[in-house]
């Protein structure tokens, strides 16, 4: 019986770091945190200040935006270092619902890490490009929901 691998908190924290200085420099200005990951749940805050707000002092629509793509893609990341598979990723639509202003910091919370296992699988088996929609909630300091996210996750196991 092979040992489950697992990946480090830490070590995902750092990937995030990394992809935010060399590959993406939105996210490394918007600063987010990686709350917790595991194989079901990703949950990911952004704190309100200077640099994520907008002119009515909420969280401004384009770090909601950063903070739904990390929670709904950091899953492939997640599963391709846990499979040891180069696996290519890009967001394909999204659809966005402002139910309310984010007048405080904002956690982005994804439970859709069945859905992205089972597209990496998928593409894996077939050679494809695979798309599947993944929502992503965006809550409060309250716990009230200020937006939902439905995103199009395109994967390509290489």
């Amino acid at each position: 019986m092979q040992p489950v691998k697992t990946i480090s908190l830490k070590k995902m924290r750092w990937m995030l770091f990394l992809l935010g200085f060399f590959k993406i420099p939105l996210i490394g200005f918007v600063r987010p945190s990686l709350i917790s990951i595991d194989e079901k749940t990703v949950r990911v805050g952004i704190k309100l200040r200077r640099r994520t707000k907008n002119h009515l002092n909420s969280m401004y629509f384009g770090a909601l935006a950063v903070g739904a793509d990390i929670a709904g893609g950091i899953h492939v990341f997640y599963f391709a270092e846990l499979s040891g598979e180069k696996v290519s990723f890009a967001f394909k639509g999204m659809k966005a619902d402002f139910i309310k202003r984010a007048e405080s910091n904002v956690i982005f919370e994804s439970n859709e890490g069945d859905l992205v296992k089972n597209a990496i699988e998928e593409s894996k088996l077939t050679g494809e490009r695979i798309n599947k929609t993944i929502q992503v909630t965006a809550l409060d300091s309250k716990q009230e929901i200020v937006a939902t996210f439905e995103m199009i996750v395109s994967v390509k196991v290489k």
